[in-house]
C-alpha cells in the first residue's frame, strides 16, 4: 500500500470519526433541548401553580374580609333599628309619663282614683293592719278618703274594716318639678305595706305605667315592626 491509499484511508477514518463525533454532539444537544424544556416547563407549571395558590389565598381572604364587613354591617343595622325602636318605646313612655302629671290636677277624679288604688293595694294585701305612705301634697286628700276605702275593702273582701295607718315621717318623693326633671318623683298613688313591712304593695301611678310597659312590650315592638315593614 502505497502512501496515497494510506493518506485516503487515514482521511475516511477521521471523516467517519469527524460524523460519529458530530451525531453524538447532536445528539447530546437535541437530548439537553428537551431536558431544558423538560425541566423548563416544569418550572413553570410549578411556579403557576404557586402563582393560582396564592391567588386562591387572597381571594379567600377578600371573601372572607367581605363577609366579615358584611356581618359587621348587618349587626351595626340591626343595633340601630333595635336602638331607634327602643327610643320610640322611651318616647312613648316618656308622653304617657307626662299625662300622668294631669291625673291629679283634677282633684275629683284623683280624689276616686286614689281610693280605688287603697282598695287595690287592700285586697292584695289581705292584711288587717297596714301602713300608707302617700306624697306630702296627698295627705289630706288621703286622709278624706280612708274610711270610705275601709268600708269598701271590708265590703268586697268581706272582713271587717282594717287598720289603716297614714305614715307622717316617710312620704313618696314630690311631683315632678319639671317634665325634663331627673329628681326623685311620683306622678301619683299610693305605697302600701304589712304591718312587719315584709309585704310591699306599690301602687303608684308611676309603678303601674312601668308593669303596663313591660306587659305590652312585646305587644308594642311587634306593633313597631309591623309598622316599619309596611312602610
Amino acid at each position: 500500500m502505497n502512501d496515497g491509499d494510506v493518506s485516503r484511508q487515514i482521511q475516511q477514518m477521521i471523516q467517519f470519526i469527524r460524523q460519529e463525533a458530530e451525531e453524538k454532539a447532536n445528539e447530546i444537544s437535541v437530548s439537553a433541548e428537551e431536558e431544558f424544556n423538560i425541566e423548563k416547563m416544569q418550572i413553570v407549571d410549578s411556579e403557576k401553580k404557586k402563582i393560582r395558590q396564592e391567588y386562591e389565598r387572597k381571594a379567600k381572604q377578600v371573601e372572607v374580609r367581605k363577609k366579615i364587613e358584611y356581618s359587621m354591617q348587618l349587626n351595626a343595622s340591626r343595633l340601630k333599628y333595635l336602638q331607634a325602636q327602643d327610643d320610640v318605646v322611651n318616647s312613648m313612655k316618656e308622653a304617657a309619663s307626662k299625662e300622668l302629671l294631669r291625673v291629679s290636677s283634677n282633684k275629683n277624679s284623683y280624689k276616686k282614683l286614689l281610693k280605688d288604688l287603697i282598695v287595690q293595694s287592700m285586697l292584695r294585701l289581705k292584711e288587717p293592719t297596714v301602713l300608707l305612705r302617700c306624697r306630702e301634697v296627698d295627705r289630706k286628700l288621703v286622709e278624706s278618703i280612708l274610711d270610705k276605702a275601709k268600708s269598701d275593702y271590708a265590703e268586697k273582701a268581706k272582713v271587717p274594716p282594717p287598720s289603716i295607718t297614714l305614715d307622717e315621717a316617710v312620704f313618696l318623693p314630690p311631683p315632678p318639678k319639671s317634665a325634663d326633671s331627673h329628681e326623685p318623683s311620683c306622678s301619683g298613688g299610693v305605697v302600701l305595706a304589712s304591718k312587719d313591712g315584709k309585704i310591699v304593695c306599690e301602687n303608684t301611678l308611676d309603678a303601674r305605667l312601668d308593669v303596663f310597659f313591660r306587659h305590652k312590650l312585646p305587644e308594642i315592638r311587634k306593633r313597631l315592626l309591623g309598622q316599619v315593614n309596611s312602610a
